[in-house]
């Protein structure tokens, strides 16, 4: 038997119980309601025949009282009208019998009614022929009074007979709907029973085969290739078990035809990893080391085993390193960071090694990351060629200084002295003479700075000193030119920063520095901005412009030794940036740069704020 066939057998039988219920519930229904009509239809009839009689009954006497107050006419009249009315509603009662002993009661009626006729006719005609006295209120209470009343006792009496057999019947119709309830809960009842029963039984027959199949997976997935199924039946499951069994089976074909393979792959992994010189250590989600090759635990100094649980600021003292791989392990990029930030400085025993790190993430940044593996270059050698580098620079620019000074001053004296019997040809390359005199000892001047803050000789002189000082100092040096090209220079409130430590002169020169190139790029009628905002333990410090903006392409150069955006400009040597940027680090700071071409530029940099 087919799956689907079970299912529906199952709903089936379902409905069934539910419309054996539903069947039984509307026998009763239609019980009670045929009760509730025949209540209706055989009693209220009679009661309103029996009302109206009385009311016809009172309207006749109401028409006698009349004529016994003079106004004979109208009496008659009302008399003669309602004694239509009783008549006929007196016909339908006696049509609309339904209580034994009702009849008796009408012909008892009947009889006081006609007495009632027959005494009222008596007294018209016997006025009628004027052989007797009119009609006076004794007459009426001796003659016609009694016989009224007895004609309405019997309407009420007839009226009382069909309420109370009413009221029977209405009780009768109450214990049939309570025992119609009654019989429908427990009818309900049993089947809701036997429908959960049936239902435990049939979905316990239904699920446990896909119990198996899912104990059957979790051993496959636990490596167990060698489970099998009993087929039992021959329904989908039976089919589907079949086909289980023999993916199982290819499994296990699989699984022992690759097993020398993968140990293969492992092997060659394991001899690439032992064969790199630079460290790699790979690390999970969590931050623990999963695995280390030979390279990095001679780094690290560590003996690292696949049992053991390691995390990484056990084995690096540096906890920014361990904060860029958490968060390229959350990320899947590594955050940008510049070279000089991506180096750290390991020690063993008395060799010192400089190091640059790498984070990349396994797996995918939209899919799952399964972790981290950490790059440890070792660039030890280019630290030591940079370090003889700046040394050399340093050394050279100590040794052109003097040369410089020299020609520099001869070429002031024959501009002072020998320009004038010179021709205009001689006096222009004179010039120029100067002009590159100056520009050579400018930029010697500037190389000797920077050889001096990239070795650490250069001295910072630190104090405490307010955000809105170093400002004041660059507004003073840039007076004149601001105002020469009409540059409105705005700076913001900085009344309520904290205090930074720094040394004023040095980063009095950044800001003139980036004040400087601001000036040089901005139109006439622009506009410059300096603000700050604290960040942390930090305060930010911005210079803002509104000029021509700096290519994309330049905007991670510009801080590199020798770099100009404008190399036909005159008189730069491409190292003011550079300095700015070394002077910032030396402070503990960062500097960068955010343009927009043909918009501005804004040059941020940061100092920390006195503790």
């Amino acid at each position: 038997m087919k799956l689907k066939k079970k299912i529906l057998i199952g709903y089936a039988f379902a409905f069934t119980l539910m419309g054996l219920v539903a069947t039984w519930a509307i026998v009763n229904l239609w019980s009670l309601g045929k009760t509730t009509d025949e209540i209706l239809r055989n009693y209220y009839r009679s009661i309103l025949a029996v009302e109206n009689m009385v009311d016809a009954l009172g309207r006749q006497d109401s028409g006698i009282l009349l004529t016994l107050m003079g106004d004979i006419e109208k009496g008659i009249s009302q008399y003669r009208e309602n004694d239509a009315l009783f008549l006929e509603w007196l016909g339908r009662s006696r049509d609309s019998i339904a209580v034994t002993g009702e009849l008796e009661v009408i012909h008892d009626i009947e009889r006081r009614y006609k007495k009632y006729f027959n005494k009222i006719n008596e007294i018209y005609d016997f006025e009628k022929k004027g052989s007797a006295a009119p009609l006076t209120l004794a007459t009426y209470k001796q003659s016609i009074l009694p016989v009224y009343s007895a004609v309405k006792a019997s309407c009420l009496e007839l009226r009382t007979m069909n309420e109370k057999t009413m009221y029977s019947d209405s009780e009768q119709a109450r214990s049939t709907a309570k025992r119609a309830i009654f019989s429908t809960v427990i009818v309900a009842s049993i089947a809701s029973i036997v429908a959960f029963f049936f239902s435990q039984v049939f979905s316990e027959r239904l699920v446990l085969p896909l119990r198996r199949f899912v104990e059957a997976a979790k051993k496959i997935s636990a490596g167990e290739f060698s489970v099998q199924l009993a087929v039992e039946t021959s329904d989908e499951l039976g089919l589907l078990a079949t086909e289980f069994n023999r993916m199982t089976a290819e499994l296990r074909r699989y699984h022992l035809m690759n097993v020398d393979r993968i140990v293969a792959e492992k092997n060659k992994g394991d001899a690439i990893l032992a064969s790199i010189e630079d460290g790699l250590v790979v690390f999970d989600t969590d931050g623990r080391v999963t695995g280390i090759n030979p390279a990095g635990c001679r780094i690290l100094n560590v003996h690292f085993a696949e049992e053991e649980t390691l995390y990484c600021r056990q084995l690096l003292s540096t906890p920014s390193v361990c904060e860029i791989v958490a968060e390229t392990g959350q990320t899947g990029i590594q955050p940008d960071l510049p070279d000089d930030r991506r180096i750290i400085t390991l020690s063993s025993g008395e060799n010192t090694r400089h190091y640059l790190f790498s984070a990349t993430a396994i797996g995918r940044k939209d899919q799952k990351l399964f972790g981290v593996v950490l790059l440890l270059k070792d660039i030890t050698q280019l630290h030591e060629v940079e370090r003889l580098k700046s040394e050399f620079v340093m050394a050279a620019s100590h040794e052109l200084r003097t040369p410089l000074t020299s020609l520099g001053m001869g070429v002031d004296l024959l501009i002072e002295h020998a320009a004038q019997y010179l021709p205009d040809r001689e006096k222009e390359l004179l010039h120029a003479a100067y002009d590159e005199v100056h520009r050579m000892k400018s930029m010697v001047q500037d190389l000797l700075d920077l050889s001096k803050i990239e070795t650490g000789r250069i001295d910072l002189e630190f104090e405490k000193i307010a955000v809105g000082t170093l400002f004041e100092h660059a507004r003073e040096i840039f007076k004149g030119q601001v105002s020469m090209k009409h540059i409105n220079l705005s700076i913001d409130d900085t009344e309520f920063m904290p205090l930074v430590r720094a040394d004023t002169n040095k980063i009095v020169w950044v800001l003139s520095n980036l004040m400087s190139n601001a000036l040089r790029y901005v139109n006439e009628g622009g506009h410059i901005r300096l603000s700050a905002e604290k960040n942390g333990t930090d305060i930010r410090i911005a210079v803002q412009d509104d000029g021509s903006g700096i290519p994309q392409e330049y905007q991670t150069r510009i801080f590199q030794k020798f770099v100009r955006v404008n190399k036909q400009e005159r008189g730069r040597t491409g190292l003011g940036l550079a300095i700015c940027k070394e002077i910032v680090r030396a402070h503990g700071g960062t500097i960068w740069v955010e343009s927009d071409p043909g918009r501005g530029s804004t040059f941020f940099f940061t100092l920390p704020v006195v503790q």
